[in-house]
């Protein structure tokens, strides 16, 4: 039975990193995984998601490229080729995670982990074995939800993994149960595509998480460009006839139906602990998810959990700073990461992204605050591309003038949002954030308008502001 110092269950990025960062700093260490390196992002996920918009948002540039004086004679796609181009994305960066595993020579098991016991794993189903470790770190991530509808085993019925795997479908019509990220990414690329798009969401708006005016504004563009959108919506039933999918649901106590090729179930995630745990063993868990302290340690002291399946925020490059944070505890060091600042970014045209407080959320604190904004309508670069309607607002505490938050909805959000999050991390001020000279003409530049909007504001929450230069 071989013996390690540290046993990372799922090579996710939360776990790939983790076991990347336990092996620098000398811990022997072995990673058990089922499936393929990555995880979910990498292989189901973030990556090939965002390999698939990409193609479709240059395919529908192509078709609009009139508007800037050329002229294209032919425009079109074919499904097929863009997933195999997404294949290749998908197996080049896989290969890259297995070679880092090499280099710094770590374990790869291949098989289902179960503990059996505070240091002891069984691998079934591929490696069969059972290792020892000193310590435990659990990164399994998550799985689709599905909800008890009747009728969601129908074929034609998918979630986004079945989507992203299975074989390539060029929906004509396509019913998203769900308006949160996933929905709305799913929504954007078959849109970009000419599909006739349905969305149902059981909240009031889209993206019930984010900024209350950037679901608006996302509601309007989707729409804008062919989207039927029904919000606080429940579906009901899901019936089939002739290979067509009707859709039943009710919204303001009246009942409707909607009728598509296939129905992309996007309701959320849930924790992987299926099989996790053998009968001798039992961690406490809340909702579905492993408890964990600040040290990410369970109710079995040597065994700690990260990411997906332990935490709330379902995002990748959260589970990797988790993973750091971990690997590093475990080794016997201080963490070197931030945890309180996390960003979320939404790859919708145009992109959204925010991090720290909305300006609702900081007066729900009882947190007086300044705001600034700037509409991305003034900003020359947007112009220059054609972009949609956008703005970046900015959020800073009206004592101090520390940043505090940033909602973005604008070409290139999510790389513009990390400035915002390096200025919440290191306590910068507006005075500081507005003293760095941006280029022109870029999409950044619209950052510097947003911090001077706010020069000559009333302190007070939900100031009225200015006229924007």
């Amino acid at each position: 039975m071989n013996q390690y110092q540290l046993a990372v269950i799922g090579a996710g990025p939360g776990g790939y990193v983790a076991a990347i960062r336990a092996a620098q700093l000398g811990l022997k260490t072995v990673v058990i995984e089922n499936r393929d390196v990555g995880g979910t992002c990498l292989n189901r996920g973030c990556i090939p998601t965002k390999a698939l918009l990409h193609a479709s948002e240059v395919y529908r540039q192509v078709k609009e490229a009139s508007s800037l004086g050329l002229d294209i004679a032919q425009a079109g796609y074919q499904i097929e080729r863009m997933h195999e181009k997404k294949e290749k994305v998908v197996l080049q960066l896989r290969g890259g995670v297995e070679q880092l595993f090499n280099a710094n020579k770590i374990d790869l098991i291949r098989g289902s982990a179960a503990i059996l016991a505070p240091h002891e794993i069984a691998i079934t189903g591929g490696e069969d074995c059972r290792i020892t470790a000193d310590h435990i770190l659990i990164a399994t991530g998550s799985v689709p939800s599905l909800p008890p509808i009747p009728g969601i085993d129908l074929p034609g019925v998918v979630s986004s993994d079945q989507i992203l795997e299975g074989d390539p479908v060029d929906y004509q019509s396509l019913v998203i149960i769900g308006g949160g990220v996933i929905g709305v990414e799913f929504a954007t690329f078959y849109q970009n595509l000419g599909c006739k798009v349905t969305i149902i969401e059981a909240m009031d708006r889209l993206l019930p998480t984010m900024d209350r005016e950037i679901s608006q504004n996302l509601g309007m563009i989707l729409k804008k460009r062919g989207a039927s959108i029904y919000t606080g919506a429940m579906v009901e039933k899901i019936a089939e006839q002739d290979r067509i999918l009707s859709c039943h649901f009710s919204q303001n106590g009246q009942e409707h139906s909607v009728q598509a090729q296939g129905i992309l179930v996007a309701v959320g995630r849930r924790p992987n602990t299926q099989g996790l745990f053998g009968p001798q063993v039992t961690v406490q868990m809340e909702c579905g998810r492993i408890v964990t302290g600040p040290d990410f340690s369970t109710s079995i002291p040597n065994i700690r959990a990260i990411g997906d399946v332990a935490s709330s925020i379902q995002l990748a490059h959260f589970a990797s700073v988790q993973g750091i944070a971990a690997a590093e505890i475990i080794a016997g060091r201080q963490s070197s990461v931030d945890l309180s600042v996390v960003p979320s970014c939404i790859y919708t045209d145009p992109e959204i992204a925010s991090v720290g407080l909305s300006a609702d959320e900081a007066k729900a604190q009882g947190i007086a605050v300044q705001t600034g904004k700037f509409l991305m309508a003034a900003n020359g670069k947007t112009i220059i591309e054609g972009k949609d309607r956008g703005f970046i607002k900015v959020v800073c505490d009206a004592e101090s003038g520390a940043l505090l938050g940033a909602q973005l909805m604008c070409a290139r959000a999510t790389d513009l949002i990390s400035e915002f999050a390096n200025g919440i991390s290191n306590r910068l001020t507006a005075e500081q954030m507005r003293r760095v000279i941006r280029p022109h003409p870029t999409f950044s530049e619209a950052v510097s308008e947003a911090f001077e909007d706010i020069e000559g504001q009333a302190i007070h929450i939900a100031p009225k502001r200015r006229p924007t230069k």
